[in-house]
């Protein structure tokens, strides 16, 4: 069974999240409409959160995840998932899908410092 779990590394630029994957040609690829809300309550206990952290996500559970995003609904070729915990919603592009996210019901995400 191929490995569920899938990592990016986001960081800031010009005050958007981002996120490389090279393989895919995706270089600053920001995250919009509600991600960034979604990223800042993740990662408000990382230090420097914004030079980069690994963030962690799978459509499956696993022990270190923190958030768990919920899907609503399909649009303009992405989906919109809601943080119920939080009451947060935000919208993920398919450019993450490029980078082997796979499209569910849910996704969870947890997020961890660069060593």
């Amino acid at each position: 069974m191929p490995n569920a779990m899938m990592v990016i590394f986001p960081y800031r630029h010009e005050d958007y999240w981002v996120f490389d994957y090279e393989p895919a040609g995706l270089i600053r690829e920001p995250f919009v409409s509600g991600m960034p809300a979604i990223i800042d309550s993740l990662v408000q206990e990382i230090p420097n959160a914004a030079q980069g952290f690994k963030l962690l996500f799978s459509p499956i559970a696993f022990s270190e995840y923190q958030a768990e995003l919920v899907w609503v609904r399909e649009q303009y070729n992405g989906n919109w998932y809601r943080w119920e915990a939080k009451n947060l919603e935000g919208w993920l592009s398919p450019a993450l899908f490029k980078a082997g996210a796979k499209l569910g019901e849910v996704f969870l995400w947890g997020s961890q410092g660069m060593p």
